[in-house]
Parts: structure tokens; sequence; C-alpha cells
């Protein structure tokens, strides 16, 4: 399964050199922030991957090309950066309370793809509804529309 993982973001390096600068801000602030919460349980799997890009395709409608190079450039992001301060100042200047909303149910689909939320990722999407100042209700409310799709009623 890490092996497929590993060629998965091999392949997707080995495409065009990418450009950071032709990059929208937006996209790239909630990529890396998915990115975040698909990473933080350290078991980054096909699922987490195709919630992921399901969750970037929804939300920015982006041709395959180019949500590839999007998830490539938050990855590296990602990786280099010390904070999700850069990721959360950009979704604070730039996206409406409904983008911020849409981006939360969007983190949570992916906590929740695994089928199992782990207690980082809630951890990390509350932390990211705290610095992108989403109230707690609609932190729960965002986290019941994944909870409807991804586990079973009772």
């Amino acid at each position: 399964m890490l092996d497929g993982i590993k060629a998965f973001f091999t392949n997707l390096l080995d495409t065009t050199e990418v450009d950071l600068d032709k990059t929208d801000p937006k996209q790239l602030a909630a990529a890396a922030l998915m990115i975040e919460i698909a990473t933080i349980d350290e078991h980054f799997d096909a699922t987490e991957i195709q919630a992921l890009v399901k969750e970037l395709q929804r939300q920015f409608e982006l041709e395959s090309e180019t949500l590839h190079q999007l998830i490539d450039i938050a990855r590296r992001e990602s990786d280099q950066s010390t904070s999700l301060y850069q990721f959360t100042r950009c979704v604070n200047d730039e996206f409406s309370h409904e983008e911020k909303f849409d981006l939360l149910i969007g983190m949570w689909r992916i906590a929740y793809a695994d089928g199992n939320l782990d207690k980082y990722e809630e951890y990390m999407v509350r932390r990211v509804t705290d610095l992108i100042h989403v109230s707690h209700s609609d932190f729960i409310r965002a986290k019941k529309v994944a909870q409807d799709q991804f586990l079973p009623s009772s």
C-alpha cells in the first residue's frame, strides 16, 4: 500500500515542472490544509488520496493535470511549512464564510475517508476551524455533513 502511495507522488513529481507563481493561492491554501488532514495520522492511504482529489475537484472544478499539479505543489509547500499560518491567512483573506465552511466539510470528508477518525485528524480540523475564524456550531455542522456521508446511520 505504501509503495502505491509513493508511486502516486513520484508520478506527480515526474510531470512537467510546475510554477508556484501560476498557482491560485486559494486553491493552494485549501489543498495544503487538506493534505495536512490526510497526512496528520501518518496513514496516507489510497482512500485518503481519492478523497483529497475528489474534494479539490468538487471545490475548484479543475482539469486532471491542473489538479495533480496543485496537489504536488501543495504537498511540497505543506512539507516545507513550519506552521499553518500561511495557509490559514490566505483562507481568512480570500475565502467567504461559505467557502470556509465548504473547506471544513472537505477536511472532514478526508478525515473520514478511511473509515476511522483519528484524534489527530479531529484536532487538526478543530485547530484550522479556530484559525480561520469559523464558529464552533459550524465546525459541528460541517462534521455532521461528512459523518452522514461516511458513517452508517444508527
